[in-house]
């Protein structure tokens, strides 16, 4: 009488930890591409500077 109750409950636990645990994995990936994108890269960090050349 109280095992489909039982049985319900755990599967919306269990449940409910597999979205919390696919968005913690989902969320850790976005910030690390995130932190990535935004560090510097060495040398070619910045704009390089423009010289002006003559065309003969």
């Amino acid at each position: 009488m109280v095992l489909w109750p039982a049985v319900t409950l755990l599967g919306f636990l269990l449940l409910t930890a597999l979205v919390i645990a696919m968005g913690i994995q989902s969320t850790a990936r976005y910030e690390a591409e995130k932190q990535e994108a935004d560090a510097p890269r060495g040398r070619h960090a910045g704009a390089d500077p423009v010289r002006a050349t003559a065309a003969l």
